[in-house]
């Protein structure tokens, strides 16, 4: 630490303290000067010899020298008068990286938000509980739930600038388990979600042929119920036992999923799909290697290139002939499913996986922001687009199914069976090949998959990077490089068994167990945490001192009540109601769905387990170690402004 520099105040007649100088600095911290100078009256962060005014969270500031440098006393004062001194010390550490522009973050968020999920997750979950009115319980749990929380995180990882993990003692120290919890969510995710983006890359490679592999019934992996159906094929009867070519392309060449009996027996890793991964991964290294800096370019490419794709499928699948049959399909409401719980589950569980608060990347992204970017704006804009683009999603989905039910001549409910990956790669692709120019059409679809994939993947290891750097910058600050290889290389190895035979078993096990409800148990922590513990008043003042206004009543409501029973509905739901999973013809065992919660609760255990080791390291009485748990450190510099009284 060294000392910088001085600031002479004039106390005034009224109590107030007026600063002189101006603001230059915006890394460390910065001296908050509120309407013309003036400090607000009654700031708790600042008090100087009775007067009450406000120095800043610890942002620094260089302010230009008293206009008296030679010794006497500031104009307006007597000689011999009372002063007060502030002197500031800033931190010698490296200064946190920041985006090089504003859109850098806001693509990196719509990256984040906008994932493979929007694509098939929306669309399936729409029409199956009620199609168009399924909008109603979507929004609402949009604007009460997802929103809030989406904006609590932004603006939580801006003011204190820090990871999951090192942001909880400036909000709540006992909590600090949540952070770890995170960072072991975030690669279990990593071990299936980049093996989905491997798959999409092996239909990608295998897309440059002039006819598509999955079209065709005469390739080595076909069996004898392969059989090509549509209305051209007059001759041909399509039975119960009868499977499509996109249909044992998936399961039989891709997935080689049919030579696995099940979870107990997962077989060898497929060599291509290993290397479709290593070649994932590499993209992966390269793009986040450097930080935000580099990322936040790479984004430009992977979050605006399926809005391209988007668009191309949606003008080509309304021009297909029955488009209208799979839009009636997707957005005709059913108002009496509203009266059905599921349906509201659904779309809490929706908007909640959609918008990705809890993960520890809004956290991290927006903690390389500006101190007064206008984060709230940015919550707005960028669920909007997620939203936005789901709705979107099912109609280039539903247009290529009305396609497919007017090929083959049957409802559109038989066609949009399959849910999950089947329904792009199976359905959609089947009706891709079906389409004149078939070859461009699964070469840009298959192509924005993986952008799609690769936006969350880029957010999510950042989370975990930025959370780990922040929490022990002396070893890792100066190794990124080191730290993140070592990072990608435990997330290939950790996603080995996803690239078996049985591999697409593993990735459903992690999907419905090691993954959701761990989450949504850690953001339902997170704010009690930050609504009961650090206080929604004084979360409030944060968030003034960043942007001027403070949050209203509604936000505040949301953060108290709303968003913690959002959160323990879905937890209350999960648990009354086990999903019955099941994968092609695999019925998950009991065991199995033992092994899942074991995975999930293996990531939760370090909230309680951090509670613990807090409490039995820290000194005093147990009510002294319990009130220290709870009691925040200043975020920034606070501690770095030292207010002394001189003559």
């Amino acid at each position: 630490m060294e000392m910088k520099q001085s600031l002479t105040m004039d106390r005034g007649n009224e109590g107030g303290v007026k600063v002189k100088g101006e603001e230059s600095s915006q890394e460390n911290g910065r001296l908050m000067q509120a309407h013309g100078g003036m400090a607000e009256k009654g700031d708790p962060r600042v008090n100087s010899g009775g007067g009450s005014g406000g120095v800043s969270n610890g942002y620094p500031t260089s302010t230009a020298q008293s206009p008296r440098e030679g010794g006497g006393p500031p104009l307006g004062l007597p000689t011999g008068g009372l002063r007060t001194l502030v002197v500031q010390q800033t931190n010698l550490d490296r200064p946190r990286e920041t985006w090089s522009k504003k859109m850098d973050f806001l693509l990196s968020v719509i990256g984040y938000a906008v994932d493979l999920g929007n694509v098939w997750r929306f669309p399936y979950i729409c029409y199956q509980n009620g199609g168009g009115a399924f909008l109603l319980p979507y929004m609402l749990m949009a604007v009460f739930g997802g929103v809030p929380l989406f904006y609590m995180e932004l603006a939580l990882g801006q003011f204190h600038r820090s990871g999951c993990i090192s942001i909880w003692k400036h909000i709540c120290p006992i909590f600090k388990g949540i952070g770890f919890a995170i960072c072991i969510i975030a690669l279990y995710i990593a071990f299936y979600y980049n093996t989905i983006m491997a798959w999409a890359l092996y239909y990608f490679l295998a897309s440059f042929q002039p006819t598509l592999p999955w079209t065709t019934c005469t390739n080595p992996w076909n069996t004898n119920h392969c059989l090509r159906y549509l209305s051209t094929d007059s001759n041909l009867t399509w039975t119960n036992t009868s499977t499509s070519p996109a249909e044992e392309f998936y399961t039989r060449q891709v997935l080689q999923v049919h030579l696995s009996p099940g979870l107990h027996a997962l077989g060898s890793v497929s060599w291509q799909l290993a290397l479709c991964l290593l070649l994932i991964f590499t993209v992966v290294y390269f793009s986040i290697w450097k930080g935000v800096k580099t990322s936040g370019k790479v984004v430009w490419v992977t979050a605006t290139f399926p809005y391209l794709v988007l668009l191309v499928l949606l003008i080509r699948g309304a021009t297909l002939p029955g488009a209208w049959r799979g839009v009636v399909f997707y957005l005709k409401p059913d108002w009496g499913k509203l009266l059905s719980t599921t349906v509201w589950i659904d779309a809490a569980a929706q908007i909640f996986f959609s918008l990705g608060p809890g993960f520890g990347v809004l956290l991290a992204f927006a903690s390389y922001n500006p101190f007064h970017n206008n984060c709230y704006r940015d919550a707005l804009v960028t669920s909007s687009v997620n939203c936005l683009t789901s709705f979107l999603s099912g109609f280039v989905i539903f247009t290529v199914l009305g396609y497919m039910a007017e090929m083959r001549q049957v409802g559109v409910e038989t066609v949009a069976k399959d849910a999950g990956p089947s329904l792009l790669f199976i359905i959609y692709a089947e009706a891709i090949a079906n389409m004149p120019a078939a070859t461009f059409f699964a070469i840009i679809f298959f192509l924005m998959i993986i952008m799609l994939g690769l936006d969350s993947t880029f957010a999510g290891l950042e989370g975990v990077i930025t959370a780990m750097i922040d929490e022990f910058p002396q070893v890792l600050s100066k190794r990124r490089e080191l730290f993140v290889l070592g990072l990608v290389g435990v997330c290939y190895l950790g996603a080995l068994s996803t690239l078996t035979y049985g591999g697409a078993f593993v990735v459903k096990l992690f999907e419905e167990y090691a993954t959701g409800p761990a989450v949504i148990t850690v953001v339902f922590l997170e704010v009690i945490a930050v609504s009961w513990f650090y206080g929604t008043s004084r979360f409030c003042s944060d968030v003034h001192m960043m942007l001027g206004f403070s949050p209203g009543l509604f936000w505040k409501v949301c953060w108290v009540a709303i968003c913690p029973i959002f959160l323990l509905f879905i937890i209350v739901s999960f648990l009354a109601f086990p999903p019955e999973v099941k994968l092609f013809d695999y019925l998950y065992p009991p065991w199995t769905t033992v092994l899942g919660y074991c995975i999930g609760v293996s990531s939760f255990i370090c909230v309680p387990a951090y509670m613990v080791y807090h409490l039995l390291t820290t000194k005093g009485t147990f009510k002294q170690r319990l009130l220290k748990g709870i009691t925040p450190v200043p975020s920034g510099l606070h501690s770095d402004i030292i207010i002394t009284n001189a003559i």
